[in-house]
């Protein structure tokens, strides 16, 4: 046996195990060798040509590339606005017809981390309110206590009157 060839088997043998590790948690294209012999799965890694190139075709639509293999990715009008909103065009009329899926990708990691920053700030915008309006609440001798003490009194002596 060639020394190619044993690194080959033992990639093989490593992507064997990998699968078998992961299981569902990994996509259905690279699932090939579930539930398939050893010396099958050895075998996958040594396809006819034909056979790799039929799959990368199919690979590549998936990952954003047409079947001729330009790349290209014809987004939904909501990714358009991300695009825009990311700030990658000026305007939706400036997006052309395909765009990288590493472009929409981006746009959208870009709109993420834009939308934590939000909240974020909405978060400490709150937390300031909450403090502010109890400060305001302990100037006017408000505070739990106090209410849920008049609440019980008030119950009591709705409950003192209706009795006979």
């Amino acid at each position: 046996m060639d020394w190619r060839s044993e690194i080959g088997a033992g990639l093989c043998l490593g992507f064997y195990m990998a699968v078998k590790l992961l299981g569902r948690n990994i996509p259905s294209v690279l699932r090939m060798t579930e539930g398939v012999d050893l010396k099958i799965s050895r075998r996958l890694c040594t396809k006819p040509q034909r056979d790799l190139q039929s799959k990368m075709r199919f690979v590549g639509v998936f990952l954003g590339r047409s079947a001729s293999g330009v790349p290209g990715y014809k987004p939904t009008d909501w990714e358009k606005r991300f695009l825009v909103w990311a700030g990658h065009f000026k305007r939706a009329e400036d997006i052309p017809e395909t765009v990288s899926l590493e472009t929409v990708r981006a746009a959208k990691t870009t709109l993420r981390v834009k939308f934590s920053y939000f909240m974020i700030a909405l978060t400490i915008v709150g937390c300031i309110a909450m403090v502010v309006r109890g400060k305001e609440a302990m100037k006017r001798h408000e505070s739990l206590t106090s209410i849920n003490l008049e609440k019980k009194a008030q119950w009591r002596a709705e409950g003192a009157s209706a009795k006979p």
